[in-house]
């Protein structure tokens, strides 16, 4: 295993050396010094570019970290968000004989647990491979997990804890320990997709979730055929929820299925707290009679009742556009930094709403809202919690989806219908009411406690005898950077003088020992002037500058008024 691990890193370090090295020219032209360099957003979208390729080539680990990045905006700029976006988890699939001894080691002989066996697979990808067979009659699809993969990513997950120190140097402290934490987060994530009896525990707690649901059908796991190598569930065949001519030529109401997929994550998401993490299209299918069908539970979550609560004041503020809501909510969740400038904040959701919104003012797209929220999360540097990089990740892609099978669909207006439907949004109306009722009562009191005080003040501003404290809080240390210099400059200037004085009166050598005084102190200012913790204005978004950045990034956002998200992964059951 180390060997391996050894080999590894060396192959991933090649591979990334060009942009590592890159990355190291951006704060120092020449590696060791120089300027820093500005990257504009083309040019980070080329570098995305080249990762992705890298990713790619490098295989199934990698390919799944670049999927987990894919959902962390606080990790990564917007224009990587975007190109991981596009990850797809589709690779050959092995060949049988290398397959057949993983379903044998763990079931027997499949002549003898099978009616039928297809050994051509249905799909592929880097964890595992689906295929079709019969037990009892019935109609299964086996997913098996790939030969040999255990060891490659027990292998690689070393590799990246060794990469953590060379990554370290190339981001910003402020967002080492998301990276840091994002290593352990995707060891237990792919640790736990590779774990089919845990995939088929979820699926098995969604599915009774949905049992007296006749619009929802999820597979029916075979028990007796399944280990942590093997699922087997009943096959449930399907037109992919994305072919919209097959669609309509078998009558379907693509209207209604968008909004049978939306209030069903919904439900999984606020109600139910266990979700299916991965609606791209190739895990959603359409019946004949409209029925919706999901596949592949390898990637779901869970949503603690906070969180599940927080989500509803999202989406309850978003519907009544209210800003200082939406900023509350997000911060409650954990997704945006309390310390976060409230007035820049503001101004990005009011533009975001704006223009996301229809002609008609309740017509706009909370995927676009949550687009430019992320692009944003990537400014102020905060780690989201993984399970709600999921939900971020499922609200993007199935806004996605509803808007592909119906342009007009409004995804606020059925989300707003839901949770009026569950009581959610009358509990809100309750808490509205006291919370004002609360207001009201806080001012009687304060009507009755401020005059005595405002007469105490005015009573010593009369005495002259008002005294006023003001703190300066100063957390970049910029007063005392200015003070460093303010002194290095009164210093190099007298020993400028002292110099010029003793070679005038003295001796060369004396005049020499204050000249490298005046030396040592130019570079000491020169370095102050040069360094990283240079006084600057941090940077501040508006209008105009988030416009600039859309059009860096091109498209931007997933989905859209009328595009589909490329998908991020997995098997087709």
């Amino acid at each position: 295993m180390n060997l391996r691990a050894y080999w590894r890193f060396f192959v991933v370090v090649r591979h990334f050396l060009p942009l590592m090295l890159a990355y190291a020219r951006d704060r120092n032209r020449f590696l060791l010094f120089g300027r820093s360099r500005q990257v504009t957003g083309e040019q980070r979208r080329e570098r995305a570019t080249t990762l992705l390729d890298s990713l790619l080539t490098l295989g199934p680990t990698f390919i799944k970290l670049g999927q987990l990045l894919s959902t962390r905006p606080d990790i990564l700029p917007p224009e990587y968000i975007d190109e991981f976006s596009k990850l797809q988890d589709r690779v050959p699939p092995a060949d049988w004989e290398k397959a057949k001894p993983v379903l044998e080691s763990d079931l027997g002989s499949v002549e003898e647990r099978f009616a039928e066996f297809d050994t051509d697979a249905i799909s592929g990808a880097s964890l595992g491979q689906v295929y079709r067979a019969e037990v009892d009659g019935e109609p299964v699809a086996v997913k098996i997990r790939r030969p040999g993969i255990e060891d490659l990513v027990e292998a690689d997950l070393r590799v990246i804890r060794w990469s953590l120190p060379l990554l370290m140097y190339f981001i910003d402290e402020s967002r080492s320990f998301s990276l840091e934490t994002l290593a352990d987060e995707f060891a237990k994530t792919i640790r736990e997709e590779m774990d089919y009896e845990r995939e088929a525990r979820m699926l098995g707690e969604i599915r009774e979730n949905f049992a007296g649901d006749g619009a929802v059908r999820i597979p029916r796991v075979i028990d007796t055929h399944s280990t942590q190598r093997v699922l087997t569930m009943e096959y449930v065949p399907g037109t992919k929820i994305n072919d919209i001519e097959d669609l309509d030529a078998r009558g379907i109401d693509r209207t209604r299925l968008a909004e049978t997929l939306q209030r069903s994550y919904l439900q999984m998401i606020i109600e139910d707290g266990v979700f299916h993490a991965d609606p791209h299209p190739g895990n959603l299918a359409v019946q004949e009679d409209g029925t919706l069908v999901f596949y592949d539970f390898g990637m779901s979550g869970r949503v603690d009742p906070f969180v599940q609560d927080k989500i509803v004041d999202f989406y309850a503020a978003v519907a009544e556009q209210d800003i200082d809501a939406i900023l509350d909510a997000l911060i409650e969740m954990g997704t945006l930094s309390p310390e976060a400038d409230r007035q820049v904040m503001g101004d990005v959701m009011e533009l975001a709403i704006a223009d996301a919104r229809g002609e008609d003012i309740e017509q706009y797209r909370v995927q676009q809202i949550v687009q430019q929220v992320e692009d944003t999360i990537y400014e102020f540097p905060l780690r989201l919690p993984s399970n709600l990089a999921l939900v971020l990740r499922v609200a993007t892609v199935v806004e996605g989806v509803c808007v592909t099978l119906d342009p007009e669909f409004d995804f606020i207006s059925v989300a707003t219908e839901y949770l009026r439907e569950e009581g959610y949004i009358a509990a809100g109306v309750r808490n509205y009411v006291e919370d004002r009722a609360t207001e009201v009562q806080d001012a009687a009191q304060s009507a009755v406690r401020i005059p005595p005080k405002l007469e105490s003040v005015l009573d010593r501003v009369e005495r002259e005898d008002l005294q006023v404290r003001a703190d300066i809080e100063d957390s970049d240390r910029l007063l005392a950077t200015m003070t460093k210099r303010l002194i290095l400059g009164m210093m190099l200037a007298s020993s400028i003088f002292s110099t010029a004085f003793l070679y005038a009166e003295a001796t060369p050598l004396v005049a020499a020992v204050t000249g490298v005084a005046v030396v040592a102190l130019t570079v000491a200012l020169w370095w102050s002037f040069r360094s990283r913790k240079n006084v600057r204005a941090k940077p501040q978004f508006t209008r105009q500058s988030m416009r600039e950045r859309q059009q860096q990034s091109g498209s931007g956002s997933v989905g859209g008024a009328g595009g589909l998200p490329t998908s991020f992964d997995d098997e087709d059951a």
